[in-house]
């Protein structure tokens, strides 16, 4: 439940901050601006529903209610499973990275690097559009920290680092798998 008017921050950056980190929870806004235009904004940043004060009790509780009996049904269908590529199997349920059915330590950013390329098998993915996957928009560092990231992936993924079967470098555009 979230309330446009909180203090020092607007409500509308904060829904908007937490969709952009694809944090999958209900937000129900309550506010008292109740104009059409304030509640279709409210819900094109990301609110799942939006309520206007004054409101009764008893509405607030069910659309919570309802909001939450979704929310659970939609996790039981879109639970990630496993996602694969070649020898390669990513369980983003559980945080599991699997060579050849044997597992892979991964750090939390090379997982999110692989579960992003391994997502969307032979799509090229640059430098700057995997941090703002992994990292964010707000990333202030150098956009090499990548070919770090993929370099240790490669270390533990590939048989042979410097001739990669998986981890592909797209000269002069970005990464791939396959």
């Amino acid at each position: 439940i979230l309330d446009l008017m909180l203090p020092g921050m607007n409500g509308l950056d904060l829904c908007r901050l937490v969709r952009h980190q694809g944090i999958d929870i209900p937000i129900l806004i309550l506010s008292a601006k109740g104009t059409e235009t304030d509640r279709v904004v409210g819900l094109e940043v990301g609110a799942d529903d939006y309520l206007t004060k004054p409101f009764g009790m008893r509405e607030l509780i069910a659309r919570c209610r309802a909001l939450l009996r979704r929310y659970k049904a939609k996790g039981k269908k879109d639970s990630k499973s496993v996602l694969k590529f070649a020898d390669i199997a990513l369980h983003a349920d559980e945080c599991q990275v699997f060579l050849a059915d044997k597992e892979v330590s991964l750090s939390p950013k090379e997982f999110k690097i692989l579960e992003l390329l391994i997502s969307q098998p032979k799509r090229v993915w640059s430098r700057d559009q995997i941090i703002d996957q992994v990292w964010g928009y707000d990333f202030m560092g150098d956009n090499k920290t990548v070919d770090v990231h993929i370099r240790w992936l490669r270390e533990k993924l590939e048989e042979t680092p410097s001739s990669p079967k998986y981890l592909k470098t797209v000269r002069g555009f970005g990464y791939r798998l396959g």
